[in-house]
């Protein structure tokens, strides 16, 4: 299941992705008469209570595949004001130098843990909406990332049983101003500026998604394809990665793990062939399942 957030009349409302058009979940359930006190109206809801909540939207949606005449519930992906695909996540962890090549890229040693930093909510947005190339730097890259969202309170999991605590799975653009994020020893100046995590369109289930390190993972700018790789390079795959972090933290239903990005960022090329991201590019995010992440960069005005 495709689940996505829209902007109306000042919150965030929760849909469901189908191929007749996106089901507003709260209007199609009112329109329809559905009283289920487990149909979730969030995408926290929906996260949170699992896989009752997803029994209770797949009911939805095969009430509104059977249903004929006025679907004004039924909206265009197109004219939505997409918010982040997880709105209100607890924490948003990142691992850094997570694929092979990108840690060869830049003359990085190969980590023998997983490298963990954090981000806030601040730099969450969605896809279609702008991002701010903030006036404190010049040299703004992507990062084509996996996103793990959890769906249960997790810690101390082991491997084998890590993947079945995973809500789902989406795209971020992991933005990192090089110039602020290697100021000093700590990454986390260059990673948390307003925007810098776009995510979405959708949160896709993990039964859609099936293996999470056997997937096409890309970015484009302006149409040319900038990263091309797959995400079975993670040097800690998906099970190792909530694992690992389970171990000194409890995760909650939520709770964003951001797993790295491969070659091919500006920060991997030479230095004379660096070219940042410049006001009035577009990014594209595309994994495998899980669609494409679009974002126009705008540079802050002095």
């Amino acid at each position: 299941m495709k689940l996505l957030t829209f902007m109306q009349d000042g919150s965030y409302r929760l849909g469901v992705k189908t191929e007749e058009g996106v089901i507003d979940v709260q209007a199609a359930a009112a329109h329809l008469g559905v009283n289920d006190s487990a149909l979730p109206t969030t995408i926290m809801e929906a996260i949170a209570n699992g896989e009752q909540a997803a029994g209770s939207l797949q009911n939805l949606v095969d009430k509104v595949k059977a249903e004929s005449g006025n679907r004004s519930y039924l909206l265009d992906e197109l004219k939505l004001n997409l918010g982040p695909c997880v709105t209100h996540p607890n924490k948003i962890i990142c691992v850094g130098l997570n694929y092979r090549k990108h840690a060869e890229e830049t003359n990085s040693p190969i980590p023998q843990y997983p490298i963990l930093f954090n981000k806030f909510n601040n730099t969450l947005t969605g896809h279609g909406h702008t991002v701010t190339l903030p006036k404190v730097s010049t040299k703004v890259d992507y990062e084509a990332e996996l996103v793990i969202v959890i769906g249960k309170k997790t810690k101390d999991v082991s491997k084998d049983q890590a993947l079945s605590h995973v809500f789902g799975y989406c795209n971020v653009n992991d933005l990192s101003a090089r110039d602020l994020q290697l100021r000093t020893p700590q990454w986390l100046l260059g990673k948390t500026c307003d925007g810098f995590s776009p995510l979405g369109p959708y949160l896709v289930t993990s039964d859609e998604v099936g293996n999470p390190n056997d997937l096409k993972i890309q970015c484009f700018v302006n149409g040319e394809e900038r990263q091309s790789s797959n995400t079975s390079d993670m040097i800690f795959h998906c099970d190792e990665i909530v694992s690992y972090i389970s171990q000194y933290m409890t995760l909650e239903p939520g709770d964003l793990i951001l797993t790295g990005t491969p070659e091919g960022v500006v920060l991997g090329y030479p230095e004379d062939k660096q070219v940042y991201l410049q006001d009035g590019d577009i990014v594209t995010i595309e994994i495998e399942k899980l669609g494409k992440l679009t974002n126009r960069m705008v540079q802050e005005r002095h």
